[in-house]
């Protein structure tokens, strides 16, 4: 049973697209699909032979750590835009604001290897609907793209995020990506407080600017 307001392959408790799984996290990486364990901001353990590996490290500091800069560099190097233009210091803000869990504005191993298998999932859908490969998509593709990750939104809803990431009438693979990590961030972030699972919860105002603001 989904909720009004959730995204929902199979229900309101199901993974949204590109969410990792309970336990043992699974991400795309060179070669396929690969599991992987906790590497905090460290490197002692590290995994040497992972194809992942070389690129953070080539730009993370001794905390074993990046930045939004950082992270702009590190996906540049790893082509995961491919054809595309690379992505945004905004939108790589936005990326680790997304999976910063202990709120230090940067992004650990673990965490990159997540939304490297995160972005390869947005990206595979975007390519559906950018048949032409010119690096955008029209509203209306758009729309489809969102509602086939799972998310249930009214038409006014997502006619309102149309016009927030569109420029003259199309959407670039760049803010196709940072409106993805918005709903993702902001749909987990809501879940998290609707206790009851019914698609309402009551927000303290500093709550609700807390959870807006740092996306």
């Amino acid at each position: 049973m989904s909720y009004p307001g959730y995204g929902g392959h199979g229900g309101y408790g199901a993974p949204m697209p590109g969410a990792p799984t309970h336990g043992m996290q699974m991400v795309a990486g060179p070669g396929g699909y690969q599991a992987y364990g906790a590497y905090p901001g460290s490197f002692s353990g590290a995994p040497v032979n992972d194809p992942m590996w070389s690129y953070f490290t080539a730009v993370a500091g001794q905390d074993g750590e990046i930045d939004s800069e950082e992270l702009q560099r590190c996906l540049t190097q790893t082509g995961i835009s491919g054809s595309y233009s690379p992505f945004s210091i905004e939108t790589c803000r936005i990326m680790i604001a997304m999976l910063d869990r202990d709120m230090t504005s940067k992004m650990g191993f673990n965490e990159f290897k997540e939304l490297f298998g995160v972005l390869n999932v947005w990206k595979q859908n975007f390519m559906m609907f950018d048949q032409d490969r010119s690096g955008t998509v029209e509203p209306h593709e758009m729309s489809q793209a969102v509602l086939s990750m799972g998310y249930r939104i009214s038409a006014q809803t997502l006619n309102g995020i149309l016009k927030r990431y569109s420029k003259n009438g199309r959407i670039f693979f760049d803010d196709y990506v940072a409106c993805c990590v918005k709903l993702r961030a902001l749909t987990e972030t809501f879940k998290r407080r609707d206790n009851m699972q019914q698609g309402v919860v009551n927000f303290p105002y500093d709550d609700f600017i807390m959870c807006t603001m740092a996306i």
